[in-house]
C-alpha cells in the first residue's frame, strides 16, 4: 500500500501545473516582453510531464533511441562560430551564424536565460534522459528559426511558438500563445494573427520532428535541402506579411 500511495505521489508531482506561477510570469512578460526568462517560467510552471512524454516518443524511434544514449551536446556545436563560418554559405550553420550574429544572440545567452533559479530546482525529480532532452529543445531554439523561416519578432515568435507545441505539446507554450492571440484580437481587430498561428502548426504537422534529428549532422549541408528532406514547408502567410504590411510585425 505505502509503495502503492509513493508511485501516485510521483505521478502527481510529475503531472501537477502551477497556474498561480504561470499567471504571475505572464503579468511580468506582458510589462517587458523583452524578459525572456518570464516564458522558460511558464513553460516550467505548465509543463506537468511534457518531457516524460516527449522522451517515451523518441525511445519509440531508432534515431531517437540512438540520441538518447549518445546525448550529443549541440551547443558546443552551435557556440563554435569560428568553425561556423567555415561553413559554405547557404548551408544549415551558416545561415544559423548569419541569425545569431545579426541579433546578438547566442546558445550561452538561451542557457542563461533559463537558468534563473538552480539547475537542481529546475530539473528536480526528472530522469538524465528528460533533463538532456529539456537543455536540446532549449538550445535549438534558434536553430528552429532557422528551420522555419521565422524571425524574431512578436509574429514571428508566436509563428513559431506554435510550430513548436505542434511537435512537442507544452501547455505552458499554449498559454502564451492564447494571452498572445486575445492581445492582438483586441489591440490589432484588423489582423487575424490565428491565420499566423495555423500555419506554424500545419508547418509543423508536416515536418519531421526536430527533437530526433542529430543537428550535429546536419549543420554542414545546404539548408534547402535539408528543408525539404525534412519536409519544412516556408511560412507563405508569414513572408507575405512581412513583404506587404511590416508594420503589423510589431503591431503590439
Amino acid at each position: 500500500m505505502k509503495k502503492e500511495i509513493k508511485r501516485l505521489k510521483r505521478i502527481w508531482l510529475r503531472n501537477q501545473i502551477k497556474p498561480i506561477a504561470a499567471w504571475r510570469a505572464m503579468r511580468e512578460l506582458l510589462k517587458n516582453p523583452d524578459d525572456t526568462s518570464q516564458v522558460f517560467h511558464i513553460i516550467e510552471a505548465l509543463k506537468g510531464d511534457s518531457l516524460g512524454a516527449a522522451v517515451r516518443r523518441l525511445r519509440t524511434i531508432d534515431r531517437g533511441r540512438e540520441l538518447l544514449a549518445q546525448k550529443p551536446d549541440i551547443v558546443a556545436k552551435l557556440n563554435d562560430r569560428a568553425w561556423l563560418l567555415s561553413l559554405p554559405a547557404g548551408s544549415v550553420g551558416r545561415a544559423y551564424y548569419d541569425f545569431v550574429h545579426a541579433e546578438n544572440l547566442s546558445a550561452e545567452g538561451l542557457i542563461a536565460s533559463s537558468e534563473t533559479a538552480s539547475r537542481e530546482e529546475i530539473y528536480h525529480g526528472l530522469s538524465n534522459d528528460e533533463i538532456w532532452l529539456a537543455d536540446r529543445l532549449r538550445d535549438i531554439h534558434d536553430l528552429q528559426h532557422v528551420m522555419t523561416g521565422y524571425g524574431r519578432d512578436p509574429v514571428g515568435e508566436i509563428g513559431l511558438l506554435s510550430f513548436m507545441t505542434t511537435q512537442t505539446p507544452n501547455r505552458g507554450i499554449n498559454f502564451i500563445i492564447w494571452i498572445a492571440k486575445w492581445k492582438y484580437l483586441r489591440e490589432v481587430p484588423q489582423f487575424d494573427v490565428r491565420q499566423l498561428i495555423d500555419e506554424g502548426a500545419a508547418i509543423a504537422r508536416g515536418a519531421v520532428w526536430m527533437a530526433e534529428i542529430e543537428w550535429e549532422e546536419k549543420l554542414a549541408q545546404p539548408l534547402q535541402a535539408v528543408r525539404e528532406e525534412m519536409g519544412f514547408a516556408p511560412p507563405a502567410r508569414y513572408l507575405r506579411l512581412c513583404e506587404q504590411a511590416p508594420q503589423l510585425l510589431l503591431a503590439t
